[in-house]
Parts: C-alpha cells; sequence; structure tokens
C-alpha cells in the first residue's frame, strides 16, 4: 500500500472514530448506548491507535504516546462493555474511558489542525507555544468536564447486550464467555 492511500486510510479511520465517538458521548449524556456506534468508536479508535504507529517516524512522539495511551485506555473500556457488560463500577470505567478515547482523539485532531491548517499554523511557533498548550489545556478541562457530567448520567436501565451477535467484538460472545 502506498504512503498516501496508507495515510488516506489512517485519516479515515481517525474521523470515523471521532464522529462516533460524539454520538457515544451523546449517547453517554442521555444514559443510552447504541451497540454499532459503540463497537464502530471502539473499533475505529483502536485502528487509528495501531496504524499511527506504522509510520515511519525518527523519534517517539506526541502521536505514539497518545496512541500508546489510547490502547491502554482501550482495554479495560472494551472489557467493561463487553465482558462485565457495564454491571457495577464497570458502568462508570466504560462511560470514563469512552470519554477518554475521545478526549485522546481530539489531542491529535487539534495537533494535526495546527500542523496542516495554514492559519492555525501561522498562529504558533510549535507545540510549545503558550497560545498551542492554552488550546490544550482547554480542550483537557473540557472533557473532564464531559467525562464527569458522563459518568454521573449513564446509568442503563439494563445490562448492556449486543442486540445481534454482528455486534459484538470476535462474532457471538467474548473470547473469556464460555
Amino acid at each position: 500500500m502506498s504512503a498516501s492511500l496508507f495515510t488516506a486510510l489512517h485519516v479515515a479511520l481517525s474521523v470515523i472514530g471521532l464522529i462516533a465517538g460524539f454520538a457515544v458521548l451523546d449517547g453517554l449524556m442521555r444514559s443510552r448506548l447504541a451497540a454499532g456506534t459503540t463497537a464502530l468508536f471502539l473499533l475505529t479508535t483502536a485502528a487509528a491507535s495501531v496504524t499511527g504507529f506504522l509510520f515511519h517516524s525518527g523519534r517517539f512522539g506526541i502521536g505514539h504516546v497518545t496512541g500508546l495511551i489510547s490502547l491502554l485506555v482501550l482495554m479495560p473500556t472494551v472489557l467493561g462493555l463487553y465482558r462485565f457488560r457495564l454491571a457495577g463500577p464497570w458502568r462508570w470505567i466504560f462511560a470514563g474511558g469512552a470519554v477518554a478515547l475521545l478526549y485522546l482523539n481530539m489531542v491529535i485532531a487539534v495537533l494535526q489542525a495546527f500542523g496542516k491548517i495554514a492559519l492555525l499554523r501561522g498562529l504558533i511557533t510549535g507545540p510549545t507555544d503558550l497560545l498551542f498548550l492554552a488550546v490544550q489545556l482547554a480542550l483537557l478541562a473540557g472533557f473532564v468536564a464531559l467525562g464527569a457530567r458522563a459518568t454521573r448520567r449513564f446509568r442503563p436501565s439494563q445490562p448492556f447486550a449486543p442486540r445481534r451477535a454482528a455486534d459484538a467484538p470476535f462474532g457471538r460472545s467474548f473470547p473469556f464467555d464460555h
């Protein structure tokens, strides 16, 4: 696969993950969970994180750190939803993890926006510029508030169970279910 095609795939995964992530966030705020949209968010977020490591880079940068953190946050988030079905503390672990994953996706989106959009790129001298750091701090503050609100509001009336086998990862059941 050519570098430009691979980049387009990575960007498409990231954008789909962001759109699906905001839909999941909306569902958390309304105490609803759409199984297909949630699976799409988690899958595209994982795929974007993994594909980010496959770009040739001379150093371990912010994208790598963010991707690694995303994959670490993804594990308990997926377990909370698909293995433990949001029971007990897994409800808030899932909600907090989903919001954290969306935040991490947005960190990279903002970084890319400042790097690729000429108007924004002209406003800063680099990623340590005060304006860029202020934008990232505002993003963090906003997502901390959203995460707190989502974990308080997300109280599904019944345990999570995908409607169809296709909505569950790995087909019919999670690998630990026997």
